[in-house]
Order: structure tokens, then C-alpha cells, then sequence
């Protein structure tokens, strides 16, 4: 489980789960709950790319960003996150010494 904070947004936290680059799980904590929860119903099983295909620069009244943008971001670090920990599994890093 990857936890993102978001910024801009009333959401204070989203719980992210990955299986891969598809999206398990999703939990808002704050926000608009009835919204967010259906988002979170509607993403999962999406990739992280087809989530930001359609969710990536939507905003919320007069704000840069929404939850939905935000949860675009949180998918991506959690996904970075997931493969940074893939690599320091015992898995030999392409890195230089």
C-alpha cells in the first residue's frame, strides 16, 4: 500500500494499491466522498497510463488541480515507488558503481 498526500485539494490522503501497472485499490481520505469513491470504483483495474489518459489536468472550480489530478500523480509515484523496490529486491540494478 503507497500513501500520497496530495496538495491543492480538500482530499488529505490517498491509499493506493498496484497489481503491476493496473490499479487494485484506491481510498480518499477527505474530499467529496460520494465523487471520490466512485472514482475510485471506476479506475480499478485501469492501468496507471489509461487513469491518466483521462483523469490528468482535470480541475475543480478554480483550482490547477482536483482530486482525480491528484490521484494521477499518486498512481505515478506509487508506481515509481513499486519499481524502485523491485529493483533493490535482490534484482541487480542497471545503475553504474
Amino acid at each position: 500500500m503507497h500513501t500520497y498526500i496530495p496538495r491543492g485539494v480538500c482530499s488529505r490522503a490517498i491509499h493506493l494499491e498496484l497489481d503491476g501497472e493496473r490499479v487494485a485499490h484506491v481510498d480518499f481520505v477527505g474530499g467529496c466522498d460520494g465523487n471520490l469513491k466512485a472514482i475510485s470504483k471506476l479506475v480499478e483495474g485501469m492501468t496507471v497510463d489509461e487513469v491518466a489518459a483521462v483523469l490528468e489536468g482535470n480541475t475543480c472550480g478554480r483550482r490547477s488541480t482536483s482530486c482525480a489530478d491528484q490521484l494521477v500523480r499518486g498512481l505515478r509515484e506509487a508506481r515509481e515507488a513499486d519499481s524502485a523496490g523491485a529493483a533493490s529486491d535482490g534484482v541487480p540494478s542497471h545503475a553504474a558503481v
